[in-house]
C-alpha cells in the first residue's frame, strides 16, 4: 500500500481550521514521497496494470483482449456466463420457478451475447495500445464467510468491472431476520460517504411466492485491516495515522445519521492497495435510543472489542461503544496484537503499559488513545472530537493530498474541500420498522423496496443460472457464527 503527500501545508490546515475552500499554494502534486507499497498478504502481483488508482470504483481490471475476433468471441461467451445477467422482462430466478428443476432456465439471449461482444470491443478499442495484452478473465469466486451470508468476487456485465456480490440467504425465517436485513438494506442505499461502505446495486428479485434470498452488489476491496495488521508487512507511523483518520471520519458520519455500527474490529474495516478504507457489514447496526430506560440487546460487538458498558451489563449505551473499540483497534495497529484478550471482563490499562506498545506510541498517540480507552461513556471522545486531535493532522493532510475524491488537483495547486469530514442530514429513519407486523408484510415491502431502488438506473442485473459458478454459489451455506466470528468479507 502506498501513501502519498506532503508534510506541511499552511492554506491546507487554514481551510480546514476555518472550513473554507482553499487551493494550495503551488503545484505540488509531482513532489510527494511515497511510502512503501503494502500489498495484502493474499494479493498477486503479477498484473500490475490491474491495480487501479485512488477512488478507483473496482479492485481489478477484469479483462485483457487479444486484437483477434476469435478472442473476442471467447470473451464475449464468457462473459456472457458470468455470475451475472442484465435483468430481463422474464428473470432468472434464484430458487427455481414452479414445474422447473433446480439450475435450469433459458439460455442467455442475444441482446446479452451482443451486449458483452459490444463491450469487448469498447474495451479492445480502449486498450488498442496494448497489443501484447493476453486474454485474462478472472473467474468468479467465492472471497468470504461470514455469520449472515457468503461474498463472492464477480464481473459487472455492464461495465466489465469487478465487484462484491453479498448472498443473504433465509432472510424470511422469522421477523427479527426480517427486520435486520431490512434495516441494512436500508442502510446500505442510504450512506454516501468515502469511508463507508454502501450498496452499487441490488439484484433484481424474483416473483415474490420465489423470494428468498438477497443479493447485493458492492464495491470490491482487496483486503481488510485484520490481514494487514496479523502480516509481516511494517505499518508506519503515517500509515496507522492515515487508516485511523479513514475510520474516525466514517464513524463521524454513522454517528452523525444517528447509526451505532455495534460490530467495529479490524475484520469489518476494508482495504485497498492505495490505503482507502471503508467501514464494511451493518448487520448489527441500528439507530441510536435516546430514551435511556429502553432495554438494548447486549449481544453485540466481537468481545476484544467490546467497551466495558456492554461487559458490565448495562441496558443502554450509547454511539461511544463504537469509540472504544476504535481505541482497541488504534492500540492493536501501534502494537501489533489484541490489547484486551482476557475472556473476563478488562482491567484498566496503565499509561505505561500504553507508551510500551510501539516506538510509534509517542506522547499524542498515548494521549488520543486514552481518550478513547475511558470507562466512563459520557466522558469518553467522540468522532468528531478525535479527529480535532494534533495526532490526526498528518492522517488528514495526507488523505486529502491524493486519496480522497473531495478534493482535486489543478494546474496550479490542490483545491481543497470545504468540509473535510462531512456529515449527514437529515438523519437515518428508522421509523419504518415500527409497522413491521408479520413475515409476509416485510417480504412484501422488502420486494418492493428493491424494485423501486432499481427505477432509473442501469439496467437490472440478475442471477444467470448458466454460469459455471451458479451451483456453488446457490448451495453456499452460512459459516457459524463463533465467539469470535469470521469477518463478513474475508478475502483470499
Amino acid at each position: 500500500m502506498s501513501l502519498c503527500g506532503t508534510r506541511a501545508n499552511a492554506k491546507m490546515m487554514a481551510a480546514y481550521n476555518g472550513g473554507t475552500s482553499a487551493a494550495a499554494a503551488g503545484h505540488h502534486h509531482h513532489h510527494h514521497h511515497h511510502l512503501p507499497h503494502l500489498p495484502p498478504p493474499h494479493l498477486h502481483h503479477h498484473h500490475p496494470q490491474h491495480h487501479l488508482h485512488p477512488g478507483s470504483a473496482a479492485a481489478v481490471h477484469p479483462v485483457q483482449q487479444h486484437t483477434s475476433s476469435a478472442a473476442a468471441a471467447a470473451a464475449a461467451a464468457a462473459a456472457a456466463a458470468a455470475m451475472l445477467n442484465p435483468g430481463q422482462q422474464q428473470p432468472y430466478f434464484p430458487s427455481p420457478a414452479p414445474g422447473q428443476a433446480p439450475g435450469l432456465a433459458a439460455a442467455a439471449p442475444a441482446q446479452v451475447q451482443a451486449a458483452a461482444a459490444a463491450t469487448v470491443k469498447a474495451h479492445h478499442h480502449q486498450h488498442s495500445h496494448h497489443p501484447q495484452q493476453q486474454l485474462d478473465i478472472e473467474p468468479d469466486r467465492p472471497i468470504g464467510y461470514g455469520a449472515f451470508g457468503v461474498v463472492w468476487s464477480v464481473t459487472d456485465p455492464r461495465d466489465g468491472k469487478r465487484v462484491a456480490l453479498k448472498k443473504m440467504p433465509n432472510v424470511f425465517q422469522n421477523l427479527v431476520s426480517c427486520k435486520r436485513v431490512f434495516r441494512e438494506l436500508k442502510m446500505l442505499c442510504f450512506f454516501i460517504h468515502d469511508n463507508v461502505l454502501s450498496a452499487l446495486d441490488i439484484l433484481q428479485p424474483p416473483h415474490i411466492d420465489y423470494f428468498e434470498e438477497i443479493y447485493v452488489v458492492t464495491e470490491l476491496m482487496q483486503s481488510d485491516l485484520h490481514k494487514i495488521i496479523v502480516s509481516p508487512q511494517p505499518l508506519s507511523s503515517d500509515h496507522v495515522k492515515v487508516f485511523l483518520y479513514q475510520i474516525l471520519r466514517g464513524l463521524k458520519y454513522l454517528h452523525s445519521a444517528g447509526i451505532l455500527h455495534r460490530d467495529i474490529k479490524p475484520g469489518n474495516l476494508l482495504v485497498n492497495s492505495n490505503c482507502v478504507l471503508k467501514i464494511c457489514d451493518f448487520g448489527l447496526a441500528r439507530v441510536e435510543e435516546l430514551d435511556e430506560s429502553r432495554h438494548m440487546t447486549q449481544e453485540v460487538v466481537t468481545q476484544y472489542y467490546r467497551a466495558p458498558e456492554i461487559l458490565m451489563g448495562s441496558r443502554h449505551y450509547s454511539n461511544a461503544i463504537d469509540i472504544w473499540s476504535v481505541g482497541c483497534i488504534f492500540a492493536e495497529l501501534l502494537g501489533r496484537r489484541i490489547l484486551f484478550q482476557a475472556q473476563s471482563p478488562i482491567q484498566q490499562p496503565s499509561l505505561p503499559v500504553l507508551y510500551t506498545l510501539s516506538s510509534q506510541a509517542t506522547h499524542e498517540a498515548v494521549h488520543l488513545l486514552c481518550r478513547m480507552l475511558v470507562f466512563d461513556p459520557s466522558k469518553r471522545i467522540s468522532a468528531k472530537d478525535a479527529l480535532a486531535h494534533p495526532y490526526l493532522d498528518e492522517g488528514r493532510l495526507r488523505y486529502h493530498t491524493c486519496m480522497c475524491k473531495c478534493c482535486f488537483s489543478t494546474s496550479t495547486g490542490r483545491v481543497y474541500t470545504s468540509d473535510f469530514e462531512p456529515v449527514t442530514n437529515p438523519k437515518f429513519d428508522d421509523t419504518f420498522e415500527k409497522n413491521l407486523s408479520s413475515v409476509r408484510q416485510v417480504k412484501e415491502i422488502i420486494h418492493q423496496f428493491i424494485l423501486e431502488q432499481q427505477k432509473g438506473n442501469r439496467v437490472p442485473l440478475c442471477i444467470n443460472p448458466q454460469s459455471a459458478a451458479f451451483k456453488s454459489f446457490i448451495s453456499s451455506t452460512v459459516a457459524q457464527p463463533s465467539e469470535m466470528p469470521p469477518s463478513p468479507l474475508v478475502w483470499e
